[in-house]
């Protein structure tokens, strides 16, 4: 006998028997669930008079048994007998006789209301109050009935392999019916009993399970279950189940032709995939496609699989041969130059230790591979030879040492802190008083100087002793000012020395050095007469300069590059030129970066060990100021827009999201698929690209964060020249792509735009008599929409393109002076924090608080006849930025970028240069910490590459871990 279990009220099939009285079924309820009977009270008062009655319900069953085999009157008896059983168990009264037609009536009223027989269970009605009971078919066994209990645990699968299953469970329970029905399975007796407790008590109903029995219902009740289950096997190939929202009640929905298991309601098509047509998804759904965005399948990692396997880079002999060469030669220079330094301080040591070069032997200094060792001074990395204090571990680099030695120490200027005043809201918009008009103090051309008298002092007193030596500094500047610096190195001694040796070797057995320079090859985009070919439309001019030929941009398509393209972006890459790619997702799988596709997806990540990330931080464009914002009412005014108490556009900018630098952790789908539709993978392939340096560095070392990571903005076509959506001016440290993934266009209507012209001219007011000093404002300091045409003559068009994102402007890397005198003697005329003019700059560049506007750019070219390379950034283009090229971004619509960074051989000289100016910046500015280690990405890369040519060389740039 099973155990009891807790009694519950049983669930009623929906619209039979409502009628029916609470008394009767708490009468007719006593627990029996998936075919389990509780044992009521009276049953145990009455157990010993069931066992002593058990002989005559043998004997009752052989008389039953006998019935089965005479027809007419005996069957008729068995029908009778079970319909007084069943009445039983609602009233509790024996039923001596029953009409047979009424139940015949009863089970015709019941054809059409009857549930779905399911997983084996049978319903039996009564006719008397229409009470009924529901009772496992007695035809599973027990280890059957356990085994479907074991399955209720399990997670859910998907509606389509549900349906399926149940139809195979419903075909299989009708040909054990159908063998019962015939007499061709075993079966063991079993039997239900009514028993009198006394002469004048009620009759209680015991219902025993045993093994594989045959049920027990009627024909007629057979045969009705059998068609039901018939009829649901019709209605799941008729199914209207979304896949997407797993509704059926949404209306219409497309079934797909190629899997011809799942379909999409018109709703779903509309919101989530609005750029497939119905005729699209019938002939191959989301799902068949890889790219569908409902909640199962962006849990799904299967689609993830398939990118990275396609996304692993295999390279041809002669392909690793050719690019190997390419680093070689590219980055000998770079090498050599290195070295260079490292000898000149060997020798510099030598003569303090009065010995020869060659009988100096350096101490290894102890360094774990997972360690960034910076200078004290300056916060560049240090890579092998440094100098270090051996009572307190003060490290000085090579760099600082020659400075230290010729008398002019830099790199450790004090922290510059700019103050900023917040003035309120009503100050964004231009309004001023007296108090502030008497701020303005100094003329707008006077250069601000920063306050380091007291540390260049300390500074101007650290020299290197008579002999060369040089001692530990002063305890202000972090040191003890009691030992000597020694020199020491990170590697073995003369490893950087048998490297360059090596690699100078090779290239002369290879004749490296006698082949023309990829900038000094003949490019494709030119005629013999060194004219601008314009026949190919792989150009895209963005530029007007006088006497250049640098005005048009390599701009190809994804689906057209082919390997020897290759060749034709090294050279304009060479260059220092931007290069522009279409249509790079024109070979991918199409996963949706629709922003609330994308909140979906990173949502399925988060669990209960980790923050739901709801809130996020967002930038103000207009004081640029940050503040947390709900992520879904973040993305509602992404396609919607949003204005402040003015009406004025309301722009924001996601900070770092999604937050850390987790991005294939946060959105794998994603991560993979932007991966895979880069262009140039030698380049920008993050794990295997034969030609991006980053992926050099060793196993188990600190590698820069180097993304991909995603930048999504609001934007508004009009330029507002105070809260603008923009990226300010600023310049990296590496080479990037940044690829626009996705636009939504925020349209203003006309009451907005004659609000937002009525503000600028109050901005323009402010700026005269605050940054200007007039009284009155000059209309042709006021552009308006005129000079939007002027400055930007044919791309005005452009920004009227459904696919147009954002406005980008380059600058080329030989107008950079030019470009920051400029900024200097201009810089009080920008605004940034809490709408303030800007009241000092330490680097006009690298300090990221300046935007050009429309009216800079031209007085720009007036000054000083230089002007950026400007072009619209289009859906679906990948934009390649060289290192050391300045840029600024404006959106023109709310955009979703994803940006990744990567180093090129042809740009590790830029990269050295940038990391040697960041390094004379003040201490604690945003761009001082050398992050990206580009000298040891370039040794890293030259020792593989030198290995790769000549196995024999076996040069090896271990570390020494312990002491």
């Amino acid at each position: 006998m099973a155990r009891p279990r807790k009694r519950e009220r049983p669930v009623r099939a929906p619209g039979i028997c409502d009628d029916l009285q609470t008394a009767t079924h708490e009468e007719n309820a006593p627990g029996r669930e998936e075919g389990i009977v509780e044992k009521t009270e009276e049953d145990e008062v009455n157990k010993k008079k069931k066992k002593k009655k058990k002989k005559n319900k043998k004997s009752e069953k052989g008389k039953k048994m006998g019935t089965h085999k005479v027809d007419g009157k005996g069957k008729e008896e068995e029908n009778s007998e079970k319909v007084e059983r069943s009445s039983s168990f609602v009233d509790n009264q024996v039923v001596e006789t029953v009409n047979d037609q009424l139940v015949v009536e009863f089970t015709e009223s019941l054809n059409k209301r009857l549930r779905s027989a399911v997983g084996g269970r049978r319903v039996n009605y009564c006719i008397q109050d229409q009470g009924f009971e529901e009772e496992e078919d007695e035809m599973f066994s027990t280890k059957e009935r356990k085994k479907g209990r074991k399955q209720k645990r399990k997670p859910s699968k998907p509606k389509a392999e549900e349906e399926e299953e149940e139809e195979k469970e419903d075909d299989n329970d009708k040909e054990d019916i159908d063998k019962a029905k015939d007499g061709e399975s075993d079966r063991k007796g079993g039997k239900r009993t009514n028993e009198p407790k006394g002469d004048e008590k009620e009759a209680k109903v015991e219902t025993r399970r045993y093994p594989a029995r045959a049920s027990k219902a009627p024909k007629r009740m057979r045969e009705f279950v059998s068609d039901n289950t018939a009829k649901k096997k019709t209605l799941s190939k008729d199914s209207v189940m979304c896949h997407q929202c797993q509704r059926n009640d949404k209306g219409r929905v497309v079934n797909c032709k190629s899997c011809k298991r799942k379909r999409y309601c018109i709703p779903c098509i509309t919101n989530w995939y609005p750029k497939m047509s119905e005729e699209e998804i019938a002939d191959a759904c989301p799902v068949c496609r890889d790219n569908c965005n409902c909640k199962a399948c962006l849990r799904m990692d299967g689609p993830v699989n398939k990118l990275k396997e396609a996304l692993e880079m295999k390279f041809s002999g002669d392909e690793k041969l050719r690019h190997s060469k390419y680093l070689l030669r590219a980055l000998l220079p770079q090498v050599k130059k290195f070295s260079e330094q490292q000898m000149k301080e060997k020798v510099m040591e030598a003569q303090i230790q009065g010995s020869l070069p060659s009988e100096i032997k350096l101490k290894q200094a102890v360094c774990h591979p997972a360690e960034r060792v910076y200078c004290n001074n300056c916060k560049t990395s240090i890579v092998d030879f440094h100098r270090t204090c051996p009572l307190c571990n003060y490290d000085l680099c090579l760099i600082c040492c020659q400075e230290i030695h010729e008398g002019h120490l830099q790199g450790g200027q004090k922290e510059v802190t700019v103050q900023y005043v917040n003035r309120g809201f009503k100050y964004f918009h231009g309004e001023l008083d007296s108090s502030m008009l008497e701020e303005k103090a100094k003329p707008l051309d006077s250069p601000v100087k920063t306050n380091c008298k007291e540390l260049e002092g300390v500074e101007s007193r650290w020299k290197a002793n008579g002999n060369g030596s040089i001692p530990c500094p002063q305890k202000e500047m972090g040191g003890c000012a009691e030992g000597l610096l020694e020199l020491r190195c990170m590697f073995e001694e003369n490893a950087v020395l048998k490297l360059v040796e090596n690699a100078e070797r090779i290239a002369r057995d290879l004749n490296l050095e006698d082949m023309p320079a990829t900038t000094n090859q003949e490019c494709p985009c030119f005629s013999s007469m060194a004219e601008v070919d314009l026949g190919d439309c792989k150009l895209r001019k963005a530029a007007s300069r006088k006497d250049s030929n640098d005005n048009y941009l390599h701009c190809p398509s994804a689906k057209d590059i082919h390997n020897g393209d290759l060749n034709h972006f090294q050279r304009h890459w060479a260059k220092g030129e931007p290069v522009i790619v279409s249509q790079v997702f024109e070979n991918a799988s199409g996963v949706s970066w629709e922003p609330m596709v994308m909140w979906r997806a990173f949502r399925q990540i988060t669990n209960s060990k980790h923050g739901q990330h709801l809130d996020v931080t967002a930038i103000d464009c207009l004081d640029w100021c940050e503040a947390q914002v709900n992520i879904h009412q973040f993305f509602k005014g992404y396609t919607d827009g949003r204005f402040d108490s003015k009406e004025w556009p309301q722009i924001l900018k996601l900070k770092d999201w999604p937050p850390s630098n987790k991005f294939e952790e946060r959105l794998p789908r994603h991560h993979a698929e932007f991966h895979y539709c880069l262009p140039f993978k030698e380049y920008t392939h993050s794990q295997s690209g034969l030609l991006n340096l980053a992926t050099k560095l060793p196993e188990g070392s600190l590698k820069p964060d180097m993304g991909p990571k995603t930048y999504i903005a609001y934007g508004v076509a009009q330029e507002l020249g105070r809260g603008d959506s923009v990226t300010k001016l600023h310049c990296d440290m590496s080479d990037a792509v940044n690829v626009l993934t996705h636009t939504a266009e925020v349209k203003l209507k006309a009451e907005k735009l004659a609000i937002i012209e009525k503000l600028k001219q109050d901005h323009c007011l402010q700026d005269q008599k605050e940054i200007f000093g007039m009284a009155k404002v000059d209309q042709e300091i006021y552009m308006g929409n005129g000079g939007v045409h002027e400055i930007y003559g044919n791309k005005f068009e452009e920004l009227e393109d459904n696919e147009a994102g954002a406005v980008w402007d380059i600058f080329r890397r030989q107008d950079v002076p030019k470009l920051k005198d400029y900024l200097t003697k201009h810089f009080k005329e920008f605004r940034h924090t809490y709408c303030c003019p800007v009241p000092q700059v330490v680097d006009p560049i690298h300090d990221q608080t300046l935007f050009l506007t429309l009216e800079h750019k031209k007085k720009l070219k007036e000054e000083y006849g230089i002007e950026p390379w400007t072009f619209i950034q289009k859906l679906g283009e990948a934009v390649f930025i060289p290192a050391g090229c300045p840029h600024q971004v404006r959106n023109i619509k709310s955009c979703i970028k994803v940006a990744l960074d990567f180093v090129s051989p042809e740009n590790t000289g830029e990269c050295v240069r940038l990391t040697e100016e960041f390094r004379l910046l003040p201490q604690g500015h945003r761009a001082k910490e050398d992050k990206l280690e580009v000298r040891k990405m370039i040794l890293h890369a030259m020792c593989e590459t030198v290995n790769y040519l000549d196995p024999q060389a076996k040069i090896r740039l271990k570390l020494r871990k312990h002491a």
